[in-house]
């Protein structure tokens, strides 16, 4: 069994404390006025110029995925390439929008489900360099996005573990 009381006897100094004549009560405490009511939030209404801007992003990312496809199909691995460089463009002037606080949830949350889109579509790229820039640059957008998250969806390069012989 545990005892983790005194050990030492209780030693009684005697006597009984006398409270008879005291008045229980007596001097209640000042009362408090209630808090006053918090001063009312002022809603966000954002300028025309940045609701124009969200749009314009949200059309632009819903279309990234059709411009990636038709550009792999207008000029292969190297249209694809192009259009990276491109997209780029974009998430930095995306990335611009959200420091400013200017970024919708609605602009965040296309984003996110176009970086999905751009990872799912059938690309056959046999350089891995340009497969890797892609991810890249998903991956960039999806660091500014949601930052705690981790993702797994991205395409696996796929290099020769065999060095070919010139000989």
């Amino acid at each position: 069994m545990n005892f983790y009381g005194k050990t030492e006897e209780t030693v009684d100094a005697g006597g009984e404390v006398d409270y008879s004549d005291y008045q229980w009560f007596k001097d209640a405490p000042p009362r408090q006025p209630p808090p006053p009511a918090p001063e009312p939030v002022d809603t966000y209404v954002p300028l025309p110029d940045v609701i124009e801007q969200n749009e314009l992003f949200d059309f632009a990312l819903k279309a990234a995925p059709n411009v990636l496809y038709s550009r792999y199909k207008q000029y292969g691995q190297l249209g694809v390439l192009a259009w990276c460089s491109e997209f780029g463009e974009m998430i930095d002037t995306l990335k611009d929008l959200g420091f400013h606080g200017n970024m919708f949830v609605t602009t965040r949350v296309q984003a996110l489900k176009t970086c999905e889109d751009l990872l799912q579509l059938k690309l056959d790229i046999k350089m891995q360099i340009i497969l890797m820039y892609l991810s890249s640059q998903v991956a960039r957008l999806r660091r500014f996005l949601d930052g705690d998250r981790v993702f797994n969806d991205y395409p696996h390069p796929e290099f020769p573990l065999e060095p070919r012989s010139y000989t």
